[in-house]
């Protein structure tokens, strides 16, 4: 139990000194990542900088004990900050102090959910965001985070909003205002990031940018000439504080909480089995994770951070740096925890525009331009489901983008399952195989007075009509010879009360017509409910064979069955021959 929920007891008690090293190391790059990037992620959520590094400090520590990640980097990220100032926003709060107030509300909300669903055993939950949904919205998202941030590139006062058209507008109406040098402060970090990554990927470009932004403003007076600079930030670590609990805005903020709680999830569950699989000492626990993630959120609040998630830019880091467990973490935000206390005054002079540039150059590599053009070439109606949610993200909301992008891509499920394959069925010749005559046309045998047909799906209401429509039209192809259509219910895992009954009104209208239904390969639930519904009495014990063959012989020769293939054909649960 307590491995369970206290995942660092498996690792702790084998730790060593290459361990130590490791952790350290990668422990203080997080720090020096999390410095600019933690800032720059709280003015997006709408945030006064300095809640970046409070967020990177608590939530890491908490993590680093309960998540199942070993190198998971748990913290402030660009989507999350995005959808709490898109949410958050709209409430049209009065002022900063109570808008930091509601965001730490709403962190104990999202960490009371994710805890809530994680002792639930809800992590399944994520299984319903498919990956052109998260692709669509991850893009969109990325070009109004962007956008949102050229206020601080342009040097103008911008309204903020989850919608593009909206943005590109404000945008327009204030192009006279722009401050020339914040501009050119702006466009040259954006440069010096990129051309510093392709020397180096490991070079911190973001710290580098900030010191050399801050150095820019000290020594040249920046400030004077109308450029931005962040300002007073204060100094030491993050009091005690439990947050308002605003009972009044709960209609509001628990459908904000729970696309935030799963997003999150999402974001860092998929981020961290893409490092286990590199990983095979460790297994990631998906409920637990969720339970991780929630506690830290949750305590994180207590301590003035809004909501964390994992990172994909610093999980990368993490790795590479050689993070051998979560001590890493812990180590990261030993080096926050130095900052707040001794170094936040050399942040005073750190220009607007150096951290909308870091925010712009990260959150534009998340635009995946290859998945969509694959989709395009192979999968069309995922490549629509992609860009539907791409536009509705856009135009009509972040939050509104991924919840419709969700219930389109269930509306693609369910009618995918509406209508499924149906194979129709021929023996390749002196085998016992029986496959698709559309795909070995020249290689099968057809028997006219037979009809095998493979239903390759569950068969309940919402196909039911399909399956009888289209095993009608296939009888009708076959002509007054048929005398036997075999179904091959292999893929058929599950049949409801509803399709039940279309099965008991089928047999009895073939029998009427001369034809005699037959079952084959069905498998042990599918047998349970054959047993379970009565169905087996209409369709007959000796209908129900194990393999096509055995069917197909049957019909041919009359052969009687021998006593293993009687029992094997009709065990079902609970049912004793």
């Amino acid at each position: 139990m307590l491995k369970r929920f206290f995942p660092f007891t498996t690792w702790i008690v084998n730790y060593n000194r290459t361990s130590l090293y490791g952790d350290l190391v990668a422990g203080a790059t997080l720090g020096v990542m999390l410095v600019p990037q933690g800032m720059a992620y709280a003015m997006i959520a709408g945030m006064p900088p300095i809640y970046g590094l409070y967020a990177a400090l608590v939530p890491q520590c908490v993590y680093a004990l309960t998540g199942t990640s070993r190198q998971l980097g748990v913290g402030p990220v660009a989507l999350d900050s995005l959808l709490v100032a898109a949410g958050i926003g709209a409430l049209q709060l009065s002022g900063i102090t109570e808008y930091v107030s509601v965001v730490l509300f709403l962190t104990l909300l999202i960490g009371g959910l994710q805890l809530l669903l994680g002792f639930l055993k809800m992590g399944f939950f994520i299984n319903f965001l498919s990956k052109p949904v998260i692709s669509g919205f991850t893009s969109a998202a990325a070009i109004v985070i962007g956008l949102g941030q050229l206020k601080h590139v342009l040097g103008v006062e911008l309204s903020q909003s989850s919608k593009i058209h909206q943005l590109v507008g404000n945008l327009f109406g204030n192009m006279g205002d722009i401050n020339p040098q914040t501009l050119i402060m702006g466009l040259a970090s954006v440069m010096v990031i990129l051309i510093l990554r392709k020397i180096h990927k490991k070079i911190p470009t973001a710290l580098l940018v900030v010191i050399v932004g801050i150095l820019a403003v000290t020594l040249f007076q920046l400030d004077d000439v109308g450029i931005q600079i962040v300002g007073d930030v204060p100094k030491g670590l993050p009091a005690f504080h439990v947050p308002p609990i605003r009972t009044d805005l709960l209609g509001q903020l628990v459908p904000l909480a729970m696309t935030v709680a799963l997003f999150g999830f999402m974001e860092s569950i998929s981020i961290a089995k893409t490092v286990e699989e590199k990983h095979p000492e460790y297994e990631l626990d998906a409920n637990q994770e969720l339970r991780a993630l929630g506690l830290s959120n949750l305590l994180g609040s207590f301590f003035q951070s809004f909501p964390v998630s994992g990172s994909f830019s610093r999980t990368a880091i993490n790795e590479e740096a050689g993070a051998k467990t979560a001590m890493s973490l812990v180590f990261s935000s030993v080096f926050i925890a130095i900052v707040l206390l001794f170094l936040t005054p050399l942040f005073h002079n750190l220009p607007n525009a150096v951290l909308g540039a870091i925010i712009m150059v990260s959150v534009f590599g998340l635009i995946d331009i290859a998945y969509p053009i694959q989709l395009f070439k192979n999968r069309k109606d995922e490549f629509f489901l992609l860009i539907a949610t791409f536009i509705m993200t856009l135009f009509i909301g972040l939050i509104e983008g991924i919840v419709l992008g969700a219930l389109l891509s269930l509306l693609l499920l369910v009618y995918r399952s509406s209508k499924p394959h149906i194979a129709i069925l021929g023996r390749i010749k002196g085998t016992n195989y029986f496959k698709n005559i559309n795909r070995f046309a020249e290689d099968v045998e057809v028997d006219r007075d037979k009809l095998i047909l493979r239903f390759d799906a569950q068969l309940y209401f919402g196909n039911k009509d399909y399956f009888k429509k289209e095993l009608y039209k296939e009888i009708a192809k076959k002509g007054p010879e048929l005398r036997y259509v075999i179904l091959n219910a292999e893929a058929i895992n599950y049949i409801d009360s509803t399709a039940t009954v279309m099965l008991e009104r089928l047999i009895m209208d073939l029998r009427e017509k001369g034809i005699e239904l037959l079952v084959a390969g069905a498998i042990g639930p599918t047998r349970d409910i054959l047993h379970s519904s009565g169905l087996i009495h209409i369709l007959g014990a000796q209908n129900l064979f194990v393999q096509t063959f055995e069917a197909v012989d049957c019909c041919s020769d009359h052969k009687e069955r021998s006593s293993i293939q009687k029992k094997v054909s009709l065990q079902a649960k609970n049912r004793t021959l």
